[in-house]
């Protein structure tokens, strides 16, 4: 194992940088820093447990619980929403596997989350905010991809991989079930058979 000096700020920069190049994804410098910044959260002891505060309650119930609320707190809460989306849907999104709700769920609620985070925040950031939203699904193939550079997850599951592909439509996932000879069904709406 080979251990190297730089911060994580340092280590997870490389990754996002290499993954949005790769991906040829147009991001604002702003969004690439969100990105990085969000994914040092998650390794700090001291933040980590913080950052994922809603395992007794549905997500979508904090949804309408910020969208009701005002000022600070909804965009608090709306953030927080939108961090915990972004970063399930994107480094985690192998583990959903047999559970209950799947990727697209965190997907739509946390591209709801920055949208209305958009439109209630302060005005510096209602660019990256909307930046977020729209290219939600681009920036969890981001996070998928640092979490593969991790070793921490592995798409070795064909099958899953094209069932997440038809749910979310990922360019990222398109490509990977290329470069293994399968060329997605774009006609394809669900995968129910009729």
């Amino acid at each position: 194992m080979k251990f190297t000096a730089e911060s994580p700020a340092e280590y997870f920069r490389g990754l996002v940088e290499s993954a949005i190049e790769q991906q040829r994804i147009p991001a604002s410098q702003s969004a690439r820093y969100y990105l990085t910044n969000l994914l040092c959260g998650y390794v700090s002891p001291s933040t980590a447990g913080t950052l994922l505060p809603f395992e007794d309650e549905l997500l979508v119930i904090r949804l309408c619980r910020a969208l009701s609320a005002g000022g600070r707190v909804q965009r608090t809460e709306l953030r927080l929403l939108g961090d915990v989306s972004l970063f399930a849907a994107g480094y985690f999104s192998d583990s959903f596997r047999r559970k209950l709700v799947d990727v697209d769920y965190y997907i739509t609620l946390g591209g709801c989350a920055y949208t209305a985070l958009s439109q209630a925040g302060r005005r510096a950031t209602n660019g990256l905010f909307a930046e977020l939203a729209d290219k939600f699904v681009s920036f969890a193939d981001v996070l998928a991809d640092v979490s593969e550079q991790s070793g921490l997850t592995s798409n070795r599951d064909l099958l899953r991989l094209y069932e997440r592909w038809l749910k979310t439509r990922s360019l990222r996932d398109a490509r990977k079930l290329a470069q293994r000879g399968i060329t997605p069904n774009l006609t394809l709406r669900s995968l129910r058979v009729q």
